[in-house]
């Protein structure tokens, strides 16, 4: 298996988070729209409920990031736990940046 440049794999956890989050969100705003209810609301309400499964999807699931952790911390290796953490940190960013294109494409105030 080839291993891929690290900065890389930060692109590409950033672009899958917002491609889940988006495309989540609208295909299911398109089901909405059949089945009759309002579109742009269930838009708004997809993509904050599937955030975190855009992050999951991104970093490639939770056993190789815990894996990971375990072997930074049990055989010191934190160059490991520093990689994990941009990682995740590129998914959360690329989730936050598609909640905000929803949240502005919908016009969609929450109240806190």
């Amino acid at each position: 298996m080839k291993q891929e440049p690290f900065f890389i794999g930060l692109i590409e956890s950033y672009f899958i988070a917002l491609g889940v989050l988006l495309g989540g969100a609208l295909i299911g705003g398109m089901a909405a729209f059949l089945t009759g209810k309002p579109p742009l609301t269930e838009i708004y309400r997809i993509a904050t409920s599937i955030r975190i499964w855009a992050i999951i999807a991104a970093i490639g699931g939770t056993f190789d990031t815990v894996y990971s952790f375990e072997r930074g911390l049990l055989d010191g290796e934190t160059k490991d736990i520093f990689k994990q953490f941009l990682l995740i940190l590129s998914a959360l960013g690329g989730a936050k940046t598609g909640a905000l294109l929803i949240n502005w494409l919908t016009q969609e105030y929450t109240s806190s």
